[in-house]
C-alpha cells in the first residue's frame, strides 16, 4: 500500500530520516507544527496510516499491516533504516516494525503506549461517528451539534472533525470509518512473539496525566525494550504533544541529539 505522506526538510547523510506516526482517527496533520520546526535538521516524513487522512482504506487494520505498510514507505525512500515517531496507535505501529524487522530502525520514540494490550475506550466516540455518518449533513457545524449530543469535549470533537471533508456536494469521514470500527480489538490489542526485543535506542514519554502508561506495563517495556528511557511530562494527558509542546520538544530534542 503506497500511503500518502507530508515532507519536511532535506535528506542528509549526516542524520537518520524521522517518520512520525499519527494515532487512530488522526492524521499526518498532527504532526506538522513539531515536524516543521525539526526541518531545519533532519528530513522527515509524516504518513497517513492506512485507513486515515489520504491513504487507502482496506479492511485489514492489524499492526503486522501498518508495519508492512511503513516497510514499503522506507524502500520507497532509498532508505537503510529511519528513525520513528509514533503516538498512540502510531506508537504500537513503530514499536511492532522495532520488534520485527529490527534493522530498519535506527531509534525509536513511543508517545503514550505501552506494549500491551488495553481496554476498548472508543465506543462513544464511534458511537458518536456513525451517527455523523448517518445524518446526511449540510455542514460542518451540523456535524460538530450531532458529536456534542455524544461527546462533552470541544477539543476532541475538533480532532474528529479534522477528518470530515466534502466529496461531490456530500460530507464524508476520511478514515475508514466502517473497518477501523470492526478492527477495534486488534488496535487496542497487542501480541508479539516473547522471544523478540529491540535493542536500539528507545524513548517512551508520557503524559503524567495520562493512564495509558501504567506501572504493570513496564516491565513489558524491559523486556520488549531493554535500552528503553521512560519519562513522564506533567501537566499533560494522553495528547501530550499537543498539551505541553514545549516540554516534548525538550525531551524528543534531547534524544534527538545523538544522532
Amino acid at each position: 500500500m503506497r500511503l500518502h505522506y507530508r515532507e519536511y526538510g532535506s535528506y542528509s547523510d549526516q542524520h537518520p530520516t524521522l517518520i512520525f506516526l499519527h494515532g487512530l482517527l488522526g492524521s499526518s496533520a498532527n504532526w506538522h507544527s513539531l515536524a516543521r520546526g525539526l526541518a531545519d535538521t533532519f528530513h522527515i516524513l509524516v504518513p497517513d496510516l492506512r485507513n486515515h487522512g489520504r491513504s487507502p482504506h482496506d479492511d485489514d487494520v492489524s499492526y503486522a499491516a501498518l508495519a508492512r505498510d511503513l516497510t514499503q514507505l522506507i524502500d520507497e525512500q532509498g532508505l537503510e533504516s529511519a528513525l520513528l515517531i509514533g503516538h498512540s496507535m502510531g506508537g504500537k505501529a513503530a514499536m511492532w516494525l522495532a520488534l520485527e524487522q529490527s534493522e530498519l530502525v535506527a531509534g525509536l520514540v513511543v508517545v503514550d503506549i505501552a506494549p500491551v494490550a488495553y481496554p476498548n475506550r472508543f465506543g462513544e466516540i464511534y458511537e458518536a461517528l456513525h451517527a455523523v455518518d448517518q445524518a446526511h449533513i449540510g455542514s460542518r457545524a451540523e456535524a460538530d451539534a450531532i458529536l456534542a449530543g455524544y461527546l462533552d469535549e470541544e477539543a476532541l470533537r475538533q480532532f474528529l472533525l479534522q477528518n470530515l471533508h466534502r466529496v461531490g456536494g456530500a460530507w464524508e469521514w476520511r478514515m475508514n470509518l466502517p473497518a477501523l470500527t470492526r478492527g477495534m480489538s486488534e488496535i487496542v490489542g497487542f501480541s508479539v512473539h516473547n522471544q523478540l526485543a529491540y535493542t536500539g535506542p528507545t524513548l517512551f514519554i508520557h503524559g503524567g496525566q495520562s493512564d495509558y502508561l501504567q506501572p504493570e506495563a513496564k516491565p513489558v517495556i524491559r523486556r520488549l525494550f531493554p535500552h528503553a528511557r521512560v519519562r513522564a511530562i506533567p501537566q499533560a494527558g494522553h495528547w501530550v504533544y499537543a498539551e505541553q509542546p514545549q516540554a516534548f520538544s525538550a525531551l524528543l530534542g534531547e534524544f534527538l541529539d545523538k544522532f
